[in-house]
């Protein structure tokens, strides 16, 4: 995936929780998004570009969100619908 939409769509995640007014909620709120929409490859990507690029194009917010995230501090998503990262199992019986 491009990582000029993945910087995109990160920030607009960014910008919708940067208008909490606890900061803290707010980055837990963008790495929790991430973790529970976003497909394994897309948060990997961002990672890559993070390490790699510093994770330019990023806003303060969504780098300190995932830089926290990624270091463990972030619960991961639990019980929602989407399928953990090691589900192989189907819909198809």
């Amino acid at each position: 995936m491009n990582i000029d939409n993945l910087v995109t769509m990160a920030n607009q995640i960014g910008s919708f929780y940067a208008s909490f007014p606890d900061l803290e909620e707010a980055r837990t709120g963008i790495a929790q998004h991430i973790q529970r929409y976003w497909a394994p490859r897309m948060r990997n990507r961002l990672y890559l570009h993070m390490d790699t690029a510093r994770g330019e194009g990023l806003d303060a917010i969504v780098l300190d969100a995932m830089a926290a995230h990624r270091a463990g501090q972030e619960a991961p998503a639990v019980n929602t619908s989407v399928p953990e990262d090691a589900d192989t199992g189907g819909d198809a019986g």
